[in-house]
């Protein structure tokens, strides 16, 4: 007998994460392989970090902290708010879930823009929610009006994230505001703002400081990115004291581990690691924008860590030459941009092979149409 399996997951594709170092260096029997796949930090952890998650290590016999009681503590005093307004969570992806199961139900909608972050989309699917999706404005940004005409009053949730990934671009924030303007507060806003600390455009929006006029607005951020933790999973989120409580029941026990927790405390204190990853990001970036469009690529202007590159063919074929070449970027069809890859803005070194590389390829006649 076959069990019946719900359609929203007969139906869902699962999330493909980039390919491993190892895995690529095995498969292609080659060394030397370097990411740019999947904006990780090339300059690592914070060695206080290092230190801290290496004496957590000892305790490990033991549950977590349940309540992510310091983590909470230290986020609160960084951010000056309250510990009861902050939440914690394995990665920003195990917030986003306990955000649907807490606040979308029955007929209720999930909106946000088509191109965005995917895992919006994929974690509501997962739960059979259903999702509306809003067409992007001159290919890849966000349109913020087209979003505030697609609100109904069924929406519970609109994601919108700030850069944008995989685009790299941004909205400033009198379109936010606009935005916020017209929504109801029964739709909860959040802002996902994981390369928040790599934005530097003059009219780029630190959405917490809207909190104190929009309560039903919550701003996500990580601990992946800037602070080099992606694979201890730690994300949180800011927002209104009732929302807050309401994911705290949604929220299974013990979902950060105390390695992860012990890590976070100390690299949110390592303000000279932060700036150094701030530069290498910012100054890799600018590099890969310069470079690719001088090769005749459309590289959008980006906030993030890295750039979507259109390569004005398919990107498959691309993507596994680089592969082969031992460089590791991110083709992304699955977004909607099936010329495009994304490529993360690694040390000077990785980012000089990336842009050597596609020039070879460029030679060999890959782009001409």
């Amino acid at each position: 007998m076959k069990i019946p399996i719900p359609n929203h997951l007969e139906h869902l594709s699962p999330y493909v994460p980039g390919k491993p170092i190892e895995e690529t260096e095995r498969e292609l029997g080659i060394t030397g392989v370097i990411k740019l796949a999947s904006n990780e930090n090339p300059l690592g952890p914070s060695p206080r970090a290092i230190e801290a998650a290496r004496a957590a290590l000892a305790h490990v016999h033991l549950y977590p902290d349940g309540s992510s009681f310091h983590l909470r503590r230290a986020l609160a005093d960084h951010h000056n708010v309250h510990p009861e307004e902050v939440i914690v969570g394995n990665g920003s992806n195990d917030l986003i879930a306990l955000l649907l199961q807490a606040f979308v139900h029955g007929d209720d909608e999930v909106l946000l823009s088509r191109g965005s972050f995917a895992i919006f989309k994929l974690a509501a699917q997962a739960l059979g929610r259903k999702v509306v999706e809003v067409p992007m404005r001159d290919r890849f940004s966000i349109d913020v009006d087209a979003v505030a005409d697609a609100l109904s009053p069924r929406t519970r949730l609109l994601f919108l994230d700030n850069p944008v990934n995989p685009t790299g671009t941004h909205f400033g924030r009198p379109e936010l505001e606009r935005l916020l303007g017209k929504i109801s507060q029964s739709t909860i806003v959040v802002m996902d703002e994981a390369y928040f600390e790599f934005a530097h455009a003059a009219d780029y929006p630190d959405s917490t400081e809207l909190r104190r006029d929009f309560s039903n607005l919550v701003t996500m951020r990580t601990f992946s990115k800037i602070h080099g933790l992606a694979g201890l999973r730690l994300g949180y989120a800011l927002c209104d004291r009732w929302i807050a409580g309401y994911v705290d029941r949604a929220r299974p026990p013990f979902n950060v581990s105390s390695v992860a927790q012990a890590a976070g405390i100390a690299a949110l204190g390592d303000l000279d690691h932060q700036k150094k990853s701030r530069t290498v990001a910012i100054e890799g970036v600018a590099f890969l924008t310069r470079e690719l469009r001088a090769q005749g690529f459309v590289v959008p202007d980006s906030q993030g860590n890295f750039v979507l590159c259109d390569f004005g063919v398919p990107a498959k074929p691309v993507c596994d030459a680089l592969l082969r070449a031992g460089v590791i970027v991110r083709p992304i069809a699955n977004y909607g941009f099936a010329n495009a890859a994304r490529i993360s803005a690694g040390t000077a070194a990785e980012c000089e092979r990336l842009v050597r590389a596609l020039g070879e390829l460029k030679k060999r006649g890959l782009f001409a149409r």
